[in-house]
């Protein structure tokens, strides 16, 4: 499907102008989500025989990075939302497959994920979410940190640890006893997204409920997928807004063509190293680098528009200033040790002289 197909002119406009209240208010865009309903995103990645486009890793891809540069906070929180359906999808049960995924392609319904406790946070000491056996089924207490939409959320994907260090994968619907979502956090960026915990005390959920396991490395279960190079993707979406306002300063300022072009053109090769992962798969440490370089590229390109803005970017008003708050979002969000060292090896040379 081409791209202005898949995500036509008309609906990026609309995203863009409610971008800056997405970013900057703690409520659901209910009209900038609407618009992802009326476009399809919410079919794009489940599979067709439960209503959706099951669009391959490129396309989806391509969707990502369009909607990400019309709105990053109504992207992530499809991103997010893509992220359950791909567990639901990968996992070993079919009957939630069956119940979920056709109301989540129609956009009937919103899941999200809890997963940061067995990816990127908390992951030293007690873990932050377990799971005991209990008659049929399973008993958790703890918390899901950094839950994205967690307020809106119908469902939520989570994973917990057993005494025995096995892991599960279950789905917790919202209105299960004992189970609380906390306020959303207040961000510096990105306030729409209603990101914050979901504490889990004495929370029973049915066997049924379960996605996979009990298994070692639950998180590696399923197919390959785009999942690893999702935010990189919207690093990129964001990267390519701003790049744009360049190119519109430099019609005008002849000084800010060069900086552009050479902007455009790692803009283009990151995004042709994403396609490239996406079409023929890549290793985890290939994606690593990639989320290294797309990290120091949105911070590079936001850097640049706001410098081109002059104190008008500094305003409230101007696009320049939240483009530049969202770009650190990637320093922290879901980014794994590895990336995290590598970015830094990128904004911190070990040569003390080329800093200065």
């Amino acid at each position: 499907m081409p791209a202005d197909e898949l995500v036509p002119r008309d609906a990026l406009d609309a995203l863009a102008a409610g971008a800056d209240a997405a970013d900057a208010e703690r409520r659901w865009p209910e009209t900038s989500w609407q618009v992802l309903c009326q476009v399809g995103a919410t079919r794009w990645c489940v599979p067709r025989r439960f209503g959706g486009l099951e669009l391959d890793g490129p396309a989806l891809l391509e969707g990502y990075v369009r909607l990400a540069s019309a709105c990053l906070t109504t992207c992530f929180l499809l991103s997010q939302r893509d992220a359950a359906c791909r567990r639901l999808r990968d996992g070993d049960n079919e009957q939630l497959r069956e119940e979920l995924l056709p109301t989540l392609a129609r956009g009937e319904r919103f899941a999200t994920v809890g997963l940061a406790q067995l990816t990127t946070s908390r992951q030293h000491g007690k873990p932050a979410l377990t799971a005991r056996p209990h008659g049929d089924g399973f008993v958790l207490d703890g918390v899901m940190p950094w839950v994205t939409g967690a307020v809106r959320a119908d469902h939520f994907v989570t994973g917990a640890v057993l005494d025995d260090g096995r892991q599960l994968l279950l789905v917790v619907p919202r209105d299960t006893e004992g189970l609380t979502v906390r306020e959303p956090l207040d961000l510096m960026a990105l306030q729409g997204s209603l990101t914050t915990s979901v504490d889990c005390r004495a929370v029973f959920v049915e066997r049924r409920h379960v996605l996979t396991g009990p298994a070692e490395r639950v998180m590696a279960s399923g197919r390959s997928g785009t999942g690893g190079l999702e935010t990189s993707c919207l690093a990129i979406g964001l990267a390519r807004a701003a790049l744009d306002h360049l190119h519109r300063e430099a019609v005008a300022r002849r000084e800010w063509q060069a900086p552009a072009e050479r902007l455009g053109k790692a803009t283009d090769r990151l995004w042709q190293s994403l396609l490239t992962a996406a079409r023929e798969g890549c290793t985890a440490d290939e994606a690593t680098r990639l989320r290294a370089q797309a990290n120091t590229l949105v911070l590079r390109a936001a850097q640049a528009a706001l410098t081109a803005s002059k104190g008008t970017g500094f305003l409230h008003s101007h696009p320049a200033q939240r483009w530049v708050r969202q770009a650190h979002f990637f320093l922290v969000w879901s980014c794994p040790r590895p990336a995290v060292d590598a970015t830094l090896e990128a904004l911190l040379p070990r040569d003390p002289d080329s800093l200065a």
